[in-house]
């Protein structure tokens, strides 16, 4: 079946059910098939996004579940810093073994190993004989490439950890605080099917068509052919930058008439403000809030360090109110009283009101 044309309104509506915001996740397995999969990053502000996306679909939950899934019974994988349900493992096995030299990442990839050949072997001897190790318990004597980096630092074992990673050489499995714990890749990994790269990236790409809902394409919006259309519940919920429905910032403005960047890496050249955090009102439209306006005053020092102060920050002194609310345990508990519904917003995305 081919894409349907939809008007924005219906892409809007198709887009948050697709993606699970509307209240229908039911259970974190089911919510990362459904999605496709998690995007994994250190930034914490408030929670990693992984815990974040889930808890925008969720709401309250087991947070520990999501480590058993991946780590005691298997049934999600971490690659690539995403974690994939174990069924898609086939496919990702496939972009693991995929032929690479076209990308100029990828020469260079190709050559920091060629280089480092006897410490790549090195590394896997200590993994076969004491894995699972931290990066840090490997040592880095017979590294060639010692010169300072800005993201790896002078010993660069965890370029050359991730790197096998990407290769299927070595895998991630387990977790010691924060820290990714690797191990060799064939004690890790179930056997599977291979299926040719090709096949496997239109299967990939299928995939992330469905979870998405609708595309932009030849000036209008599309539809996937299984996407479904109806009245949506009142909603408000708390979206990671890293969430699917606004990851991709030209997807977003497109769709919602929002345009953001991330604080940490950019100053939006629009107003000059540092940032947004995003509130989503399901099946009406996304809503945001500038961090600070250009033209407001600077908010006050904060006195007091924890998860509130955290969240005023980012939140805004529009929602300070809001924040002295919040639990002071775990992300999701911490996340559990900026409850559904409720005008948290004061910048609709999808018009042109503006308080």
């Amino acid at each position: 079946m081919k894409p349907t044309p939809v008007s924005l309104a219906q892409a809007r509506r198709i887009a948050v059910r697709a993606q699970l915001l509307d209240g229908s996740a039911d259970g974190v397995l089911e919510t990362v098939r459904r999605l496709g999969f998690l995007q994994i990053d250190p930034i914490s502000t408030v929670a990693p996004p992984q815990r974040l996306v889930l808890w925008s679909r969720l709401g309250p939950h087991d947070s520990a579940e999501l480590d058993r899934l991946l780590w005691e019974e298997r049934k999600l994988v971490e690659w690539g810093a995403f974690i994939w349900p174990i069924e898609d493992f086939p496919l990702i096995r496939a972009r693991m073994r995929r032929r690479r030299g076209k990308q100029k990442y990828e020469q260079q990839g190709t050559e920091f190993l060629r280089r480092n050949a006897r410490f790549k072997r090195h590394l896997l001897r200590e993994l076969e004989e004491r894995g699972p190790l931290l990066s840090r318990e490997i040592e880095a004597d017979l590294m060639v490439s010692r010169d300072p980096h800005a993201w790896w630092g002078s010993r660069k074992v965890t370029l050359m950890l991730q790197l096998l990673e990407g290769r299927g050489v070595v895998a991630i499995v387990g977790r010691r605080g924060s820290q990714r714990l690797w191990d060799l890749a064939e004690r890790w990994f179930p056997e599977t099917e291979s299926i040719p790269w090709p096949e496997a990236e239109r299967l990939l790409a299928a995939k992330r068509f469905r979870a998405l809902g609708v595309r932009f394409e030849n000036g209008g919006w599309r539809a996937h052919p299984d996407a479904e259309d109806g009245p949506m519940p009142s909603r408000v919920t708390f979206l990671s930058p890293f969430d699917r429905l606004i990851h991709d910032r030209d997807r977003a403005e497109a769709l919602w008439d929002f345009r953001y960047r991330l604080r940490y890496s950019s100053i939006c050249p629009r107003d000059g403000s540092p940032g947004a955090t995003t509130l989503l009102r399901a099946g009406v439209e996304a809503r945001c809030r500038q961090a600070r306006p250009a033209d407001a005053a600077p908010a006050a020092p904060a006195e007091a360090s924890g998860p509130a102060p955290r969240m005023s920050r980012l939140v805004g002194t529009a929602m300070s109110e809001h924040v002295p609310r919040v639990l002071r345990k775990g992300p999701c508990e911490r996340l559990d009283r900026l409850r559904y519904g409720g005008a948290l917003a004061g910048a609709s995305v999808g018009g042109r009101r503006r308080s």
